[in-house]
């Protein structure tokens, strides 16, 4: 299951240094408006202590994590939805991934050109979701007009549905508002998804500087509109990039800003992790919460998805206590479900099949 999280941002804000440090890719970092002008992609393995505790314990020749896509998207400007700066372009490649990542300017640093006039995030994001919504907008637009033009020669249920659907976005959109934080039901969401709305996709804020620098009201808002945020100095994660094992213990800095950055991604499209085990390999695999057994045997093979018969299941740290399979089984710890059971972050898994 392939995962893709857009970087975006005005210029300069940050978000190449970022996308270097998580990937440990260089890029073109140039202090210069528009340097990224093709998408950086990078893939990253999302930290995951059981991966290594059960591979440990199994002697596994490899270990396999699951991942996350980043992609950094050219540099915004105000009018991008009109084609300005390199708008056409940003807006075509931020329709394919799954979720937005919002880097948000809130150093000073003179050294550092700063195209707004002010460091100002929650403007900063108001222009970015303007921006989009303005896109979504003409979007919509076009698939009313289609939809009107059907219509023509006979109404349907379902056209009738989708058009008044379509008309109340349009609405919202015309008002500037984020659709994601529209109460839309299950079935209408089914119903906007093949449009691939900007406004539609989950999103997270990474202010981006030091924790004690944002002021209290920056935070208090972010929190009180219930918006998804972290704090970090990217910079600063950058050059600590090199740090040894050993160096970070003694700092203190066990577990990175980045690392729980790229946690967040993974959780913020609701996503859970079930894994399989054995000397062979031990790996974590990514299933959507809520998904049943046969769907992960899918995600293992798709064969094993309709050929799928039963399933062995335990948690991950009931197995790692046992210290073995024989063992677990001997306290009742190991279920066999069928195709219809909820699987839960954690599990460890064993499909039986046809297949």
């Amino acid at each position: 299951m392939s995962l893709h999280i857009g970087i975006i941002g005005f210029p300069n804000v940050g978000k190449s240094t970022l996308f270097k440090a998580i990937t440990k890719k260089q890029v073109d970092c140039a202090n210069y408006p528009f340097c990224t002008i093709d998408p950086n992609v990078g893939v990253v393995t999302v930290p995951d202590e059981r991966v290594d505790m059960l591979a440990s314990l199994m002697k596994s020749k490899k270990k396999i994590y699951t991942t996350i896509e980043f992609v950094d998207i050219a540099g915004l400007v105000e009018g991008a939805n009109k084609g300005e700066g390199l708008g056409n372009q940003f807006l075509a490649n931020i329709r394919e991934v799954d979720a937005i990542l919002y880097v948000l300017r809130c150093f000073k640093d003179e050294n550092v050109i700063n195209i707004r006039s002010e460091i100002n995030p929650i403007k900063d994001k108001e222009i970015l979701d303007i921006e989009m919504a303005l896109k979504d907008l003409n979007t919509v637009q076009k698939r009313i007009d289609a939809v009107q033009k059907k219509m023509r020669s006979g109404v349907s249920k379902e056209q009738q549905k989708e058009l008044e659907l379509l008309n109340r976005s349009k609405i919202l959109l015309e008002q500037g508002k984020v659709l994601i934080d529209q109460n839309f039901s299950i079935e209408e969401l089914e119903i906007l998804k093949p449009y691939q709305l900007l406004t539609l996709k989950k999103r997270i804020y990474l202010l981006n500087g030091d924790e004690k620098d944002i002021p209290l009201e920056i935070k208090n808002e972010f929190e009180k509109n219930d918006w998804d945020y972290i704090m970090i100095n990217i910079k600063e994660e950058l050059d600590a990039e090199g740090l040894s094992d050993k160096e970070r213990e003694e700092l203190g800095l066990t577990k990175t800003k980045l690392d729980v950055l790229i946690e967040k991604c993974y959780r913020v499209l609701n996503l859970i992790t079930f894994l399989t085990t054995g000397e062979d390999e031990t790996r974590a695999w990514t299933l959507k919460e809520g998904s049943l057994a046969k769907d992960a045997g899918g995600v293992i093979h798709t064969d094993f998805k309709e050929n799928f018969i039963k399933a062995d299941v335990i948690n991950w740290k009931d197995l790692y206590d046992s210290k073995t399979f024989t063992e677990a089984r001997a306290k009742g710890l190991i279920r066999t479900e069928g195709k219809e059971y909820i699987v839960k972050d954690g599990d460890v898994i064993e499909i039986k099949s046809n297949a």
